[in-house]
């Protein structure tokens, strides 16, 4: 059973207090595997293999957007998250987990693999074709008439020349004690000049992208509400059920998985009541969104990844 929560938009700090808390939930078999779904404000993240020469931006131009900077114990390098992009933080442990291909205990590679299979499938449900490039992990928008893969990955691999691949999902995970915690951000409406303030993941040539960006440039068409990130949540968490092949159950906050996340739910929730309140954003309410709450009654059935 995987058990998701939608957040809305939560400061980053108050993010990794809440995967700490997770993590240890799920090593005491409190929680089952859980996927936290939310968005961040503007923040510049450095995983442990980070090159801070990857920031482009002084620390002034950073204080001066309202970006922080956090370091960071996740695979990877620089990243940027912010408004318009949906970040899932799997807690799973991978100790109890199968890969659907083989029956072996699930490893971190496979499991990295899995995250993108269900990002490139939520790209599909729009009309956009979307890859892995071998040893780049994340996921990669692929232009018309590319066809360069390598039958051994299944993809393109990362030595061939860059065709105009763009990146619209990044992951990178830690995995501590067999649990897992970070994971995915996905690009759906966000504002790309956030990422011009760095070399995103360290790679220079091969951009960056949105879901709603690449839509448009399929000339294909979405209804707004579609790409809210509310609904998205509400896709990727059926997509993760289906290649993890486990079923999905949708919560409505986090005392509802253990009692001692009530007060990390308070916090979560005064945090957006305040900003809120002084016109910097709105925050999500700590609820179910009126999609979810209809497929309550709808578990996902397994499918084979």
């Amino acid at each position: 059973m995987i058990h998701c929560l939608y957040l809305g938009r939560v400061e980053y700090a108050e993010g990794l207090r809440l995967q700490a808390e997770m993590v240890n939930l799920r090593f005491e078999g409190r929680v089952g595997n859980v996927l936290l779904l939310l968005e961040h404000p503007s923040v510049l993240t450095l995983g442990r293999n980070a090159n801070r020469a990857n920031i482009l931006a002084s620390s002034q131009i950073l204080q001066s957007r309202g970006v922080t900077l956090h370091d960071i114990n996740r695979g990877g390098d620089v990243t940027w998250h912010g408004p318009g992009q949906l970040v899932g933080y799997p807690i799973f442990n991978l100790r109890e987990m199968r890969n659907p291909a083989t029956g072996s205990r699930l490893g971190p590679v496979d499991f990295v693999r899995l995250m993108e299979e269900g990002l490139i499938r939520l790209c599909a449900e729009f009309g956009v074709t979307a890859e892995r490039i071998c040893g780049l992990t994340g996921v990669w928008c692929r232009p018309p008439g590319l066809d360069s893969f390598d039958e051994r990955c299944g993809t393109k691999k990362a030595t061939d020349p860059p065709a105009g691949e763009r990146k619209v999902g990044a992951i990178g995970i830690h995995v501590s004690r067999g649990i897992t915690s970070h994971g995915f951000a996905f690009n759906v409406t966000s504002d790309l000049d956030g990422f011009g303030l760095i070399n995103p993941c360290g790679i220079t040539d091969r951009p960056v992208t949105s879901l709603e960006r690449e839509i448009a440039q399929a000339g294909k068409t979405a209804p707004p509400s579609t790409l809210e990130l509310e609904s998205l949540a509400q896709r990727v968490a059926v997509q993760f059920g289906h290649v993890f092949e486990q079923p999905v159950e949708f919560v409505g906050n986090l005392a509802a998985l253990d009692d001692s996340l009530s007060e990390i739910a308070q916090r979560i929730s005064d945090a957006q009541a305040t900003v809120s309140q002084s016109g910097q954003f709105v925050g999500v309410p700590l609820k179910v969104p009126r999609q979810i709450e209809q497929l309550r009654q709808q578990p996902v059935p397994p499918v084979r990844a």
